[in-house]
């Protein structure tokens, strides 16, 4: 049945010229249709690069309202209207709104997970990879970084002449990671390359090799030399993991770190899209323009 959905997507998708793409954390059978699997901001822009004009998405409602906002003469249509993401909603506009005001000349940074209208009122955004380059951009001593406060403090290391001022969120899939239970597979595997997502509380992070984005995690993995490896981020990397390094091994967390939401995509959602059209994501064109700047100031920042 599996295989019978999966040879119907591909033909649907041919047949309407559309591509799909998911992200790393979806379920491993949405890797197998997808024609690019990868990070939340390198889906949109490969979006935006495509030949076609119609995207089905495989993530959560920000991620293709980033791709709306990147590429607003193409189609995008998010697998599954109920996947959202948790960090995203700990902060509304109208809610940053009342805090710019409380804080009159503080830039705003703000991590592109997160909603539109959100980075529409922000001065600029930044990935979990580049946050650090990007906080090194900014003239002003202090600066509000929303949402993610354990991004926030793990970027504060590399900036001691700033003030980062924090906002109350986080990502309940990386904010749960036990210390005790990551101290516990490292006694047990002293040979392990520990590496983690900087969205992942201080105190696990102390305990890492590496930290760093779902791309860096997968590229640092696959690149070591090390035959075993703890992972600090949501299984669904394990998946392109394994297919890349078949002869390592890849431990996790007692307490499984899974995103329920990106889960919610799903093979019949997928055929669902390719045959209806929808749900459609449109930014619109006023938020859209405000929210592209805060995402083009982000692209512009030199990379290493």
């Amino acid at each position: 049945m599996t295989e019978d959905i999966k040879k119907k997507i591909r033909q649907l998708a041919k047949e309407r010229d559309a591509i799909i793409i998911s992200h790393y954390y979806c379920v491993p059978d949405i890797h197998d249709v997808a024609d690019f699997v990868g990070d939340s901001l390198g889906l949109s822009q490969e979006a935006a690069r495509s030949p076609q004009k119609l995207i089905i998405f495989c993530g959560v409602h920000f991620m293709a309202e980033t791709a709306s906002i990147l590429c607003p003469d193409k189609t995008v249509i998010l697998c599954n209207i109920d996947a959202g993401c948790p960090m995203a909603d700990m902060i509304t506009p109208e809610a940053l709104a009342k805090r710019k005001e409380e804080l009159p000349g503080v830039p705003v940074l703000t991590y592109v997970n997160s909603s539109a209208p959100v980075k529409a009122i922000s001065d600029i955004c930044c990935t979990s990879a580049n946050a650090v380059k990007v906080m090194q951009t900014f003239q002003e001593d202090r600066i509000l970084f929303t949402p993610d406060r354990n991004l926030a403090m793990y970027t504060q290391k590399f900036v001691p002449d700033k003030e980062i001022l924090l906002w109350p969120g986080f990502c309940p899939t990386h904010h749960r990671v036990n210390v005790k239970e990551v101290k516990a597979l490292k006694k047990a595997h002293p040979k392990a390359l520990t590496l983690a997502h900087p969205e992942c509380q201080a105190k696990v992070l102390a305990e890492a090799d590496f930290i760093g984005s779902t791309s860096g995690i997968i590229k640092t993995a696959s690149e070591t030399d090390r035959r075993e490896l703890i992972i600090l981020t949501e299984e669904g990397v394990i998946y392109p993991l394994k297919k890349k390094n078949p002869e390592k091994v890849f431990l996790t967390p007692k307490t499984p770190m899974i995103c329920p939401n990106m889960k919610k995509n799903t093979l019949q959602n997928i055929l669902d899209c390719l045959t209806t059209n929808s749900p459609i994501i449109k930014v619109e064109e006023d938020i859209r323009i405000l929210a592209l700047r805060a995402v083009e100031r982000m692209l512009a920042v030199p990379r290493d």
